[in-house]
């Protein structure tokens, strides 16, 4: 069961940890897709970020990192606007998940895990024993501590995308923005990699993840972001803002709620025959 998370609004960041933006506005040439979108996230919360494709969610997920240019709006991480702080400070404290994580030159497993460690170590400075062991209990958590020294390479699709979980683990953030985390992942290891989030999250990390699955949404998300692109958006907690007719409209197809356990799970009925 999600654990309950306070949700009081304190845009000042006064000493506290927090992730929020203010009036972020998101679009493409001639289509807006996200505006004047306001929230603000705690310690404990993971937020799942739903709705179809090309809606937003990868641009919202670049811009709230900083990496993408969020026009008048204000990002704050514990109370600091990213668009004055240093790349390095934002990088020890906010971690991104792309989506797509190309490898273009061989390198080993633990050694791509390893980035993760970069904005902690100083320019003139090399691993420590400390950054090499959070590596490689990333790697443990993931499943692939035993492929340490393979070429990354070699790796399926699903090898290198828990990897790639693997180094954003290493960063050891205090906010993880995540773009599809589930990407190229099987039932069991879709699990595994939320049920991680869910547990930094729980430790109190702020954990943020756009998710196509909107079932894996019910099971690990405190709080639902629904983006509809076309400017419009709903943020709420899970268990009051999902329901039918809102995914229904959300993802512009006929979707059925079913009892599952203590959950209600949702279903696209579709044109499917009965």
């Amino acid at each position: 069961m999600r654990p309950a998370v306070s949700y009081a609004l304190d845009m000042s960041g006064n000493g506290k940890k927090n992730f929020s933006c203010e009036n972020l506005r998101v679009s493409v040439p001639h289509r807006l897709l996200v505006d004047a979108l306001s929230i603000q996230i705690s310690p404990g919360e993971m937020v799942a970020v739903l709705g179809q494709n090309g809606c937003g969610k990868s641009l919202t997920m670049h811009t709230l990192a900083g990496l993408r240019s969020s026009e008048s709006a204000s990002i704050r991480l514990n109370g600091r606007n990213l668009a004055t702080a240093r790349r390095q400070d934002i990088a020890r404290r906010l971690a991104l998940l792309p989506q797509h994580v190309d490898d273009i030159f061989p390198a080993t497993v633990l050694d791509t895990a390893m980035i993760g460690r970069h904005p902690h170590i100083g320019r003139l400075s090399w691993e420590s024993d400390r950054d090499f062991a959070i590596a490689n209990a990333a790697l443990e958590a993931v499943g692939l501590a035993d492929l340490a020294d393979r070429d990354v390479l070699t790796l399926s699709g699903g090898e290198r995308r828990r990897l790639a979980i693997a180094q954003v683990l290493t960063q050891d953030p205090d906010v993880y923005l995540l773009d599809e985390p589930t990407n190229h992942l099987d039932p069991q290891h879709q699990l595994d990699a939320l049920q991680l989030f869910r547990d930094k999250a729980d430790a109190g990390a702020i954990v943020i993840a756009s998710l196509h699955d909107v079932n894996l949404a019910v099971r690990y998300a405190n709080r639902c972001l629904l983006l509809y692109g076309d400017g419009r958006w709903e943020l709420g907690i899970t268990d009051d803002i999902l329901d039918a007719r809102r995914l229904s409209e959300l993802y512009a197809t006929p979707m059925e709620a079913v009892s599952w356990r203590s959950l209600n799970l949702f279903v696209a009925s579709g044109n499917v025959p009965a």
